[in-house]
């Protein structure tokens, strides 16, 4: 039996974190970074990727920022490539990165619809491939991927091509999980409600008055009556990147204030 500080450490663990420069991706980064891992923060934001990387190397943890558009092949060959380069090997990858412009669906466009497919879902695929590829040689590595309750349950109207996607995911990791499992690499889900991040809050500023009026009666149904923060979301995931989550494979954390309870 490992003491508990062993279990806890990701000492010379290299990890990518997708959407890693705020909100979710940067509470996930935080956390791997402060258990040892060197983190690849990539992010189509290549200002707050970098300002992310240099707030971690400031407190004395391994960062690097990287520029990637995870919608496209080409991209991601290249990030997993330049982590095994720069960090010595892939063993955590954080499926973060995803979108969810509100649009009722009589005013959807396929335009729209295929967006947040190419951005939270298909990228889901293309990381997990090419990492796997990297993983596998090495004898193990983890894969997370962050859903959404909407995986579950639709949390509000105009959110349909997003609440696909996202049950995409959750449907990817379990088979992705049970296709890698054979090759020691463990497949998970995180499911967080609703978090207090820059990308909500954009949200919010620019919604209709039912749409402000929706989101408020959602947070009503919170048991714990508040939004959740990144922290509490990359406390989960460090929980799943280390040993204390060694016989936890194709299953999904929901972590939500109890919102599907109600």
């Amino acid at each position: 039996m490992k003491p508990i500080q062993q279990l806890i450490t990701l000492s010379d663990k290299a990890a990518i974190v997708t959407g890693g420069a705020k909100g979710i991706g940067k509470g996930i980064c935080y956390r791997l970074a402060e258990a040892g891992a060197k983190v690849l923060v990539a992010d189509m934001d290549e200002a707050g990727a970098q300002a992310t990387a240099q707030e971690l190397t400031e407190k004395g943890w391994k960062a690097e920022a990287y520029t990637v558009d995870v919608s496209k092949d080409a991209d991601v060959a290249a990030m997993v490539q330049y982590c095994q380069q720069t960090f010595g090997s892939v063993d955590i990858l954080v499926n973060n990165a995803g979108i969810f412009p509100p649009v009722p669906i009589a005013e959807m466009s396929e335009e729209q619809f295929e967006r947040i497919m190419h951005v939270n879902l298909r990228s889901v695929f293309l990381t997990t491939k090419h990492a796997a590829a990297v993983m596998k040689p090495q004898g193990a590595g983890r894969i997370i991927n962050i859903t959404s309750i909407d995986a579950l349950h639709p949390s509000m109207v105009g959110l349909a091509h997003y609440d696909a996607s996202k049950h995409g995911v959750w449907g990817f990791t379990k088979n992705a999980a049970l296709e890698l499992a054979p090759h020691n690499i463990w497949v998970n889900a995180i499911a967080p409600g609703g978090i207090a991040t820059p990308g909500v809050a954009a949200m919010s500023q620019g919604a209709s008055a039912a749409q402000t009026a929706t989101t408020q009666a959602f947070l009503n149904k919170i048991p714990m009556h508040r939004m959740g923060e990144p922290d509490e979301i990359g406390t989960v995931a460090l929980f799943l990147a280390s040993d204390m989550a060694t016989y936890i494979t194709g299953s999904q954390i929901v972590v939500d204030g109890g919102a599907l309870l109600s």
